[in-house]
Order: C-alpha cells, then sequence, then structure tokens
C-alpha cells in the first residue's frame, strides 16, 4: 500500500512556491498588525514549528521591529477530542518561553484539514495563558473541515480528496 501511495504521489508546489507563500504570509501577517510589536508566533507540533520559524526569518527581513517577534511551539496531541478514537502519542514537548498574556497570537500548521488539531492547540495555548487576539496561518488548506475554523492566512487552498495523503515540507507539497 505505501509503494502505491508513493507511486500516485503528485508533487503539487516546489521549493520556490513555499518560499513565496511564506514571504506572502509574512507579509500579511505584518500589515494586518501593522508590524510585528506584540506578535508571538505559536507552530503546532510537528509540523507548524518549522513553518512558524520561517515565518519569523522572514518578518524580521522585511520589518524592523520584526526582530523582536517571539517565536515557539505547543504540542496538542493530549488536547484533541478524538484520542480515544485513533492513537494519539505526544508528538513534541511545548515550548513557550515567553507569556503570551495580551500578545497577538498567530498558530502556524503546515497543513489544515478537519479543524481538530487547531481546536486542540487553542486548548493547550488557553494554558498557557490569555492572548488579546489568535490569528491562525497555514500553508495548505485542503478543506474537509468537522469544526467551524477558518484561518486568517492560507499559502494554498488545495482541494482534496478524504482519503489522499497531503505532506509539507520546504522542499514542497506532494500529495499521494
Amino acid at each position: 500500500m505505501a509503494a502505491e501511495q508513493q507511486s500516485r504521489a503528485k508533487q503539487v508546489l516546489g521549493p520556490d512556491d513555499v518560499r513565496r507563500a511564506i514571504t506572502r504570509i509574512a507579509h500579511e501577517i505584518t500589515e494586518r498588525n501593522r508590524g510585528a510589536s506584540g506578535v508571538a508566533l505559536v507552530g503546532i507540533q510537528t509540523g507548524g514549528v518549522w513553518v512558524a520559524e520561517a515565518l519569523a526569518g522572514e518578518i524580521e527581513r522585511i520589518d524592523d521591529a520584526g526582530a523582536g517577534v517571539r517565536v515557539g511551539s505547543v504540542d496538542a496531541s493530549l488536547y484533541r477530542d478524538d484520542i480515544g478514537l485513533r492513537p494519539v502519542s505526544p508528538g513534541a514537548v511545548s515550548e513557550l518561553t515567553f507569556t503570551i498574556d495580551g500578545a497577538t497570537v498567530v498558530l502556524v500548521d503546515d497543513v489544515l484539514y478537519t479543524g481538530r488539531t487547531v481546536r486542540a492547540a487553542l486548548d493547550a495555548v488557553g494554558d498557557y495563558g490569555r492572548p488579546r487576539l489568535v490569528q491562525l496561518a497555514v500553508l495548505v488548506d485542503r478543506g474537509h473541515r468537522e469544526l467551524p475554523i477558518r484561518p486568517d492566512y492560507v499559502g494554498k487552498n488545495l482541494p482534496t480528496s478524504s482519503e489522499e495523503i497531503v505532506t509539507v515540507t520546504s522542499d514542497g507539497v506532494v500529495i499521494s
């Protein structure tokens, strides 16, 4: 089965496309928030962490005030509402070494699918404090929402079937 999926794999975005999407999202974040002051990027473990770090680097490049953008990560696996329905194990540890009270938190993930991971991440972030505002940035929105969650920033809307698997890395986006 894995070999069959790999043979059907199709790259839909290349590395340059991913870089452009990250650059565009970074510009949108700084424009909507009138700069990067007070913004904290929180990557959802595991796929959202590298995206949050890439966004932070791009924000620092385009916005002088962006040098102070805070970056952290949150592991939402134990906050999921489907723990009994599928095996769940902690992906990694949460790393929020700064206060999020009063901050504009931008949750960052690689792929938005059902919305359940984002809902769990919101619960996890709530354990660290009370942000002034929470926004959501994703590189790929593939639809199929089960919860009323909509991203504020999207790199690419990518309609897929529920059977397909979307893999996002800095080298591109692959559907199998």
